[in-house]
């Protein structure tokens, strides 16, 4: 039978290759309405007028005016005290930020949707905007003020992170279809169903029950699909109120504008260190912004980025201070890594720093700071529970595979012929989610496997490697299984994608399923088999007796459908502690001298995502958390001047494109999990942690010899122009 962790053509790639897959923006039929969101074009700003009577031909009109009563999405409350600023479905009275919607108009004809948005009057006067604190939280553990004092060097470093897009190749969208049954139907590009369905019965005023929220397939989500937005309320409520099918999808430029953005922090620290080159104290500063709205996350980047500090590294004194504010744009939320990139890219150049104050090798410095894997699981001096690690391990293998002795030994000839050439290393630690998750398993009548998880999918292989995972606990092939993920209406309860959960909890949620049936499966299989449950084994397809006597799955359906009965669990999994990941990475750049243009050599990766089931779904993961972690590092940019979006389409936000990704170089250096019985880690978010604070250590090595010590991200071409040509006419950077 096949072997669980053995690579696997994923399911999901034939329908989509060939254009069968199946889309929101594919689904609704011709009878559905088109609706359009009429925008604020400025903000912040008070609602002088708004005059819809020139567009009296549409279906129906909806303004703020005809939402009293509805309820407010939800907001998780992760830090005590903060205040959360649910989004207002539509605006009333003022607006605060360009982009959110005052109106939504439907017609049957998209077109003309739009046209009679146009001919709505809107006038906006703008006010000076509030940026109020939302929360505020801090972390001490140790005597810090000792430590730098004792201390025989204090290095810092301070890092402003760019607003960014968790740009996805299908862009937002919704269908809600009222059912005969008095049920809401809505099928949303999301990546978690569940929660969807709750704010929306919360919102609207219904029973959960009476809604059915679907995920088709999702074209990537990254963290931007994992709240609920205005306009999925506005489809729904209007499905309500016309008892017809509704409809909306985003356009590229609606998705930058009011879509939530990620990153965005301001991270600044200082580092002690004694004689030996010991980490003795840690102080951070941890400034996020929270955008004119709060999605359910939104506290999520500012508390990563806190707690994860100091890393993979044994500081026992730390003073974190960690707040976020409301402010202009967009709302700011989740985006693949959420705060672990921040945190990994400040630890790492304060890293980088120490070498260059103290002299002591980089990749010597961390060896000696790291935790050693005898000491873990730990307890972190934020309190966090930090997971079964090899550190040393790590920077040892890393120093190996990528031959660092030869890396340096060609930067410096670089430099002896007049280029610019640096190296930079980074090593990191990721929590990778905590809470539960769900899993049924049943047995259809046909002898087939029929399996349900509560781990979404957009794009990862998640029914792939789900069924592969059953395969191999049932002794059967993977096409005798079949997945689904995404729909209420097939478990009562699930989280969904996020935070690198769905293997070190969805998948453990589904091995410990798998086990409950195969105990409901072996007694019935004993009954039928006229022996006892401990004198019945799994054999390929089936069962057998001690006496020899076999019993195919399929024989088994038969005999449970002749008796009545069903096979079928369910089954609710709560993780006793949160897997954490790591891995080391070195990365090397040329700076043309003419351009400021970098060009980086190739990736050298060691990761740790703990047991692996699948290398090659594992394999696709890194490689595409790698190319965001490059697009974030040298490209990407979410620009606003006057409260007006300057990079609301791709001729102005630039994304990587295949010819901008190096080469990579991958090696798995998995130490199982304490966390769970799989011994799984999560891998979906670690090339957006260390391999941009790798390549900012990269940029930052290249540029010290000319005198630049500090440029923020993305590190474009006329970011490191400026720079050196600031200090070369005598200035300062």
């Amino acid at each position: 039978m096949p072997d669980p962790i053995a690579p696997e053509t994923r399911r999901e790639d034939a329908p989509l290759l060939r254009g069968a897959g199946r889309f929101v923006d594919d689904l609704g039929g011709p009878e559905a309405l088109f609706l359009h969101v009429l925008r604020a074009d400025a903000g912040p700003g008070r609602i002088v007028s708004l005059d819809v009577s020139a567009a009296s031909g549409a279906t129906l009109i909806l303004t703020a005016a005809d939402l009293e009563g509805l309820g407010r999405a939800g907001v998780n409350p992760l830090v005590p005290g903060m205040v959360p600023h649910p989004s207002p479905i539509l605006a009333a009275g003022r607006v605060a930020a360009a982009g959110e919607p005052v109106a939504a108009i439907l017609h049957p004809d998209r077109e003309r949707a739009a046209d009679l948005a146009e001919a709505i009057v809107l006038e906006i006067e703008e006010e000076a905007g509030e940026g109020a604190d939302a929360l505020s939280f801090d972390y001490a553990a140790g005597d810090v003020d000792a430590a730098f004092a004792a201390a025989v060097h204090v290095v810092s470093a301070r890092i402003a992170h760019p607003r960014v897009s968790p740009f996805t190749l299908e862009p937002r969208a919704a269908l809600a279809v009222p059912q005969a049954n008095g049920e809401l139907r809505v099928w949303l590009s999301t990546q978690t169903p569940h929660r969807a369905r709750d704010d929306l019965a919360r919102i609207l005023g219904l029973s959960p029950d009476r809604l059915r929220v679907i995920a088709p397939d999702v074209g990537g989500a990254f963290g931007g699909k994992a709240s609920i937005y205005p306009e999925d309320v506005l489809v729904a409520l209007a499905a309500l109120r016309t008892g017809r099918a509704v409809r909306w999808t985003a356009r590229r430029s609606e998705d930058f504008l009011a879509a939530s953005h990620g990153r965005g922090g301001t991270l600044s620290g200082r580092l002690a260190v004694d004689a030996e080159g010991r980490f003795i104290g840690l102080c951070a500063d941890v400034d996020f912004p929270l955008g004119s709205w709060m999605p359910f996350s939104a506290a999520v980047p500012t508390r990563n980025a806190a707690r994860i500090l100091p890393g993979p590294y044994g500081i026992a004194a730390i003073d974190i201070k960690a707040r976020a504010r409301m402010g202009g744009g967009a709302a700011m939320n989740i985006y693949r890594g959420a705060g672990r990139p921040e945190a990994a890219m400040l630890m790492e150049r304060l890293v980088e720093e120490v070498a260059a104050a103290t002299g002591i090798d980089a990749l010597d410095l961390r060896r000696r700071n790291a935790i050693p894997r005898a000491a873990l699981p730990a307890r972190t001096p934020t309190g966090e529970w930090l997971d079964a690690s090899d550190f040393p391990g790590l920077l040892d293998r890393l120093d190996a595979t990528a031959d660092l002795a030869a890396l340096r030994a060609a930067r410096d000839a670089a430099r002896a012929d007049g280029r610019i050439a640096g190296l930079g290393l980074a090593l990191y630690a990721e929590p990778c989610g905590a809470g539960f998750e769900t899993a049924r398993i049943a047995l259809r009548p046909d002898g087939r496997i029929a399996a349900v998880t509560g781990s979404t999918a957009q794009g990862q292989g998640r029914l792939s490697a789900t069924a592969r995972l059953l395969a191999g606990r049932l002794h059967l092939a993977p096409d005798a299984i079949e997945v689904r993920a995404g729909d209420t209406g097939l478990l009562p309860e699930a989280i969904g994608a996020l935070a690198s959960r769905s293997t070190a909890i969805g998948a453990t949620a589904m091995a410990e399923a798998c086990d409950l049936f195969l105990g409901l499966a072996r007694a019935r299989a004993a009954e039928a088999l006229q022996c006892g449950p401990d004198e019945v084994g799994l054999a390929p397809g089936g069962f057998v007796s001690s006496a020899g006597a076999g019993l195919s799955w399929s024989g088994l359906a038969a005999a449970a459908t002749e008796r009545g009965e069903t096979l079928e669990i369910d089954h609710r999994y709560t993780a006793p502690a949160e897997a954490w990941a790591s891995g080391a990475v070195a990365a090397t750049v040329e700076i043309d001298v003419e351009t400021g243009m970098p060009t980086l050599g190739p990736i050298h990766w060691v990761d740790d995502a703990g047991r692996v089931l699948n290398p090659r779904l594992v394999e696709g993961q890194l490689v595409g958390g790698l190319a965001q972690g490059v697009g974030e590092a040298l490209m990407e940019r979410i620009v606003y001047e006057g409260g007006q979006l300057l990079t609301g389409s791709l001729m102005d936000y630039q994304v990587p494109r295949a010819s901008d990704i190096p080469p990579v170089r991958l090696t798995s250096a998995p130490v199982p999990s304490a966390a769970n019985a799989l011994g799984a880690k999560g891998v979906g978010e670690a090339g957006n942690i260390g391999v941009p604070a790798a390549i900012a250590n990269a940029i930052h090595d290249a540029l010290r010899p000319l005198g630049v010590t500090r440029i923020d991200p993305p590190f474009t071409a006329a970011r490191i122009w400026e720079a050196i040509h600031d200090v070369s006419t005598g200035g300062e950077r």
